[in-house]
């Protein structure tokens, strides 16, 4: 079979688009940082957007704070006294707010304007990591890589020995915090002192606590980021964490990298296990071991309606090559996979056609489409494709409660969605 990869969107805008801005990655990054204070240079509708966007997803409030600038003070006044105005304001406001860190990340305006916000930081006296994420170019996806990249490089303190049981995991984008905490699991039980940079698993996953929405509730500690370069092994998953983990390197060149492309499915669990396996010198634990040949005999339950099937998947470029990949190894046909930006994982996906697009592109395919996979958006235009199935996955999800403890990482979390997509076929299929 031959397949199919357009590089470049094929108009000159996106109707009803599946693609979110870069300072939406940056922001949910920073919320992976304990006491965090993430602060959107932008105007105050960035931030609101952001905050009603994951406010909705999560089912949490979430910590955002912003910089009020508009396009006359952008100019007049300049960017860089409204950074240091807005930190001073929220100190004066909250007395009790004792930030950490404060993640500066920059949008379309302040970028056109050119603000110093590597300057700023001489002025301010609390932890500060800034990047610069355009909402013009990139997407959701390139904006929490940069973020992570940004926070080793301006955080982390180089290093020459290593602490040979300490291991970095870098998560793509869009594991949710139930898949960042399997994880971690998953490498503890290999005998790893395990950090996940960022970690969700602590900061929104639905536990509730005292203070939650004025700063990241959870996650990496600032010292622990700073600590990092001791670690003996950093694991990045998903293409778009390569060059985070190159940073990391960097502070130390004795640090060994585990790259893989996903976690979901038999081989591209057993290659992440046979690693671990390999540098710790010791067997899974039984259970592990259970739920791979539960996944086995959930591939072959889910072979004869997944086999029969044909798929439209739309998301983030590593979210799509996991899904695709998994999809594939029980014989479902994917008809088209729709990236909301371009990567160079899109080159591992074996789809009939692989392209960046919008809802609109996709629609073309549903006709024929068994199944599609794609965020809460995709709802409203499958209400006229009663033969076509639809699970939600990516950003955003407004239709399900739950999302930050959805798996579909591993072992585990693969068997669990593949029978729930084979019966949400089934249900389709036996209706019509």
């Amino acid at each position: 079979m031959e397949f199919s990869l357009t590089h470049k969107e094929h108009k000159p805008l996106q109707v009803n688009p599946i693609k979110h801005s870069q300072p939406m990655g940056a922001t949910l990054a920073y919320l992976g940082v304990k006491d965090c204070m993430p602060l959107m240079h932008s105007a105050q509708g960035c931030a609101s957007y952001t905050k009603v966007f994951f406010t909705r997803h999560f089912n949490e409030p979430i910590a955002v704070r912003n910089t009020s600038v508009s396009d006359i003070t952008a100019v007049l006044d300049g960017g860089d006294y409204s950074i240091l105005m807005a930190i001073e304001n929220i100190q004066n406001k909250e007395k009790n707010l004792k930030p950490s860190m404060i993640g500066l990340h920059t949008t379309g305006l302040t970028e056109t304007k050119g603000d110093d916000v590597r300057g700023v930081g001489m002025h301010i006296e609390i932890p500060y990591v800034y990047v610069n994420t355009p909402d013009y170019e990139g997407g959701m996806e390139s904006g929490w890589s940069m973020t992570v990249t940004a926070m080793i490089e301006q955080l982390t303190e180089a290093a020459t020995e290593l602490k040979t049981n300490k291991l970095v995991f870098l998560p793509h984008l869009s594991m949710q915090p139930i898949e960042v905490e399997k994880i971690k699991a998953l490498c503890e039980d290999f005998g790893f002192e395990t950090y996940a940079l960022p970690d969700l698993s602590t900061s929104l996953d639905g536990y509730w606590e005292e203070g939650q929405g004025k700063l990241a509730n959870g996650g990496i500690t600032v010292d622990e980021i700073r600590g990092l370069g001791n670690s003996s092994v950093v694991v990045s998953i998903g293409t778009s964490m390569k060059k985070a983990a190159l940073a990391l390197q960097k502070k130390n060149p004795a640090i060994e990298h585990l790259h893989f492309d996903h976690l979901m499915g038999l081989d591209g669990c057993d290659n992440f296990v046979s690693a671990l396996m390999k540098i710790r010198q010791r067997e899974p634990k039984p259970l592990m071991k259970r739920w791979r040949a539960r996944l086995q005999d959930a591939m072959l339950d889910a072979h004869f309606l997944i086999g029969s099937s044909h798929f439209v998947v739309t998301g983030e470029p590593d979210m799509l090559v996991g899904i695709c990949a998994l999809i594939r190894s029980v014989g479902g046909t994917i008809d088209a996979a729709i990236s909301t930006t371009f990567s160079d994982a899109l080159h591992l996906i074996e789809a009939e056609k692989v392209f960046v697009g919008d809802l609109e592109d996709a629609r073309q395919f549903f006709d024929k489409a068994d199944m599609v996979i794609s965020n809460f958006h995709a709802e409203r235009i499958l209400h006229s494709y009663h033969n076509t199935a639809l699970v939600i996955r990516g950003f955003p999800n407004y239709e399900e409660l739950g999302n930050q403890l959805k798996n579909d990482q591993l072992y585990e979390g693969s068997t669990y969605f593949l029978f729930e997509i084979a019966n949400s076929l089934r249900k389709v299929k036996h209706e019509h």
